[in-house]
This record gives structure tokens, sequence and C-alpha cells, in this order.
């Protein structure tokens, strides 16, 4: 196959070395906002202390994974007079750098049979996702006991 050469194509454009300028025309990248991760913890251990100390009579706990206050293992016990009854669920929950302003990725790690959770274990409630609302709220505790609640 032969390569015929373009005539509308000025090829002279290209073999040309521009100048660098004298002045940069790229902006410096701006920083993102560093994360306090040091208040994102404490809010995380105040919530997990509010857990803790009422979350057993609802049927729900949850406690950090490993050393990381950011991974939660969590339990939920079927509900009294539901089909979950006498069950046991495990979740896992991670919660993101931006809490509570993000909410945590929670997803079933115990097979569950429900319209509200997927496959493979993602819970499908509005609540965990575009209307999660939490700055204002124990969050943690909240979004566990709600999906709880409508998980039943």
């Amino acid at each position: 196959m032969e390569m015929r050469p373009n005539p509308t194509v000025d090829n002279s454009q290209l073999h040309r070395r521009h100048a660098p300028s004298a002045t940069p025309s790229k902006q410096p990248a701006a920083t993102p906002n560093p994360v306090d991760t040091t208040s994102v913890s404490q809010r995380l251990q105040k919530e997990l202390m509010s857990l803790m100390m009422s979350g057993g009579d609802l049927g729900v706990s949850a406690f950090p994974e490993g050393e990381s206050i950011f991974t939660w293992i969590g339990t939920i016990e079927g509900g009294k007079g539901t089909a979950y009854e006498g069950l046991s669920y495990k979740l896992s929950l991670r919660f993101p750098l931006d809490y509570p302003f993000k909410p945590p990725q929670v997803k079933f790690e115990t097979n569950c049979f429900h319209p509200n959770v997927d496959q493979f274990g993602n819970i499908c409630l509005d609540i965990l996702q575009a209307n999660f609302n939490s700055p204002n709220q124990g969050s943690s505790r909240v979004v566990i006991v709600d999906s709880y609640k409508d998980i039943e």
C-alpha cells in the first residue's frame, strides 16, 4: 500500500520545535483541601461508643476491624416476628475520609435474600446513597439501625 502526501495538511508544522514560552501556560495544580482525619476519627470513636452503649438492645453491633477506625464489621440480628427472626447477618462498613459528609459503604457479608439487598450484598437504599444527610446525626448508628429497620 503506497502512502501519498495529503495536500490539505501542512506537514511543515509537524517538524517545528516549539520554544518554551517565557510565561508558563499552565496554572499550578490546585491542591485539594486537606482532610482532617483526626476529627473524623474522633467522630467515629464517639459513634462507636454510642452504638456499643445502645446497639445491643436493638440487635445491632459493630466494631472496628483491625487497627483502622475507618473499617468496621457489624452484625444485625433478624427482627422478632419477621422471616429473619433467629438469623444473624454480618456486614462490612467502610467510612470515607470525608465522613460524615459522604455515606459509609455498607455491605452484607452474609447472604441476605431481601428486595433491598442485591446479589453482592450491597444495600439498595437511598439513605446510604443520594439521600444521606448525617452531619447532624450519629450516623453510623443511624445508618445501621435505619438499614436494619428498612430491611425487615
